[in-house]
């Protein structure tokens, strides 16, 4: 067991949890945080992906050791950030959603990149979304709605 200090969508947290608990599941079962989703549980689909430390992580290989002092962000902050919100709003209105379950981790790797590069190319919007994938929308919707963000001027 360890005690760990961090934050999550600006409040501060401290848990005491085995060394060895994911993040997603402290997000989930400890914090009741249910917006990030388990898709594989090995890093492959992006499903669970948040932002740690301003880079988009899958929260199924973060383990509770590497949480201390850490900042991480949710889906569950989407009404209370701009860019999600923005996001939010482009992906109802291209139709970037369809069964839904990628659509958290799309957003929240949207976010990182738009954090870092407020114009990125399609070239670089293809490529941080590499590690999300979604069954549904094809991703051309996915990709319009983040242009679609852009073009207001995050």
């Amino acid at each position: 067991m360890n005690t760990i200090n961090f934050e999550v969508n600006g409040k501060k947290v401290t848990l005491t949890v085995p060394d060895n608990m994911r993040l997603l599941d402290i997000l989930r079962d400890e914090l009741g945080l249910m917006g990030t989703k388990e898709g594989c549980g090995i890093g492959e689909c992006g499903a669970c992906t948040v932002i740690m430390n301003k880079e988009a992580v899958n929260s199924c290989l973060v383990l509770a050791t590497h949480l201390q002092d850490a900042k991480i962000e949710t889906i569950e902050n989407l009404d209370k950030d701009k860019i999600l919100s923005l996001l939010k709003e482009a992906f109802l209105d291209h139709g970037a959603i369809q069964c839904g379950f990628c659509t958290p981790g799309m957003l929240m790797s949207a976010k990182a990149l738009l954090d870092k590069n407020p114009n990125p190319t399609i070239d670089e919007i293809k490529t941080d979304l590499e590690g999300n994938l979604c069954r549904c929308t094809g991703y051309i919707p996915i990709i319009q709605s983040i242009q679609a963000v852009i073009k207001k001027g995050v």
